[in-house]
């Protein structure tokens, strides 16, 4: 049998290349998959006239972090955050997979687990609204709108367009091949 050199050399730089494209074609879905979720965090924010919109990623069990944030001024950052361990657990996964959506006014008139108030006051957090973020393979994320100057009123255009915006998201072929 014989060997033809370049055989080898063409099918290792056919390997190369198509190595290289897949690298290309998941490079492109991330930067459309980013541009669509600061696109909508950004509007929102502008729309609910708030301080912060963040999108929380499970990567996990119920673990994630904010891997998007629009705020009113950068020293409201918590990009990168991840939440307590024990406040998130099975229980509130199962009603966020039911499409639970909850406005918080005031987190001091609030009635919620002491873990969940420290943790919503840790981020300077006084109400928040947050949205599921619903895949076909479950949950994808929550989008959460945060006021921190003050209480604010959700009103039930607010929540509207925050669930909206989720469900966009949520059927966006870049964040669903994530």
């Amino acid at each position: 049998m014989q060997i033809h050199p370049h055989s080898e050399f063409h099918q290792s730089r056919d390997r190369r290349e198509q190595g290289l494209q897949n690298l290309l074609d998941r490079l492109v879905i991330k930067i459309q998959r980013d541009e669509l979720v600061r696109q909508t965090t950004n509007e929102l924010r502008e729309l609910l006239q708030v301080d912060r919109v963040v999108l929380y990623y499970f990567y996990g069990q119920w673990q994630g972090q904010v891997t998007f944030e629009s705020l009113s001024s950068q020293e409201l950052s918590i990009l990168g955050s991840t939440g307590p361990d024990n406040c998130f657990n099975d229980e509130y996964a199962a009603l966020y997979l039911a499409g639970r959506v909850k406005a918080i006014a005031d987190i001091e008139s609030e009635p919620m687990e002491s873990c969940h108030r420290d943790f919503l006051r840790s981020m300077e957090v006084r109400a928040n609204l947050v949205v599921p973020i619903l895949i076909p393979r479950g949950l994808w994320g929550l989008l959460v709108a945060h006021h921190c100057q003050g209480p604010h009123y959700w009103s039930p255009l607010d929540m509207e367009m925050m669930q909206t915006a989720a469900q966009t998201l949520a059927i966006d072929h870049n964040i669903l091949e994530s």
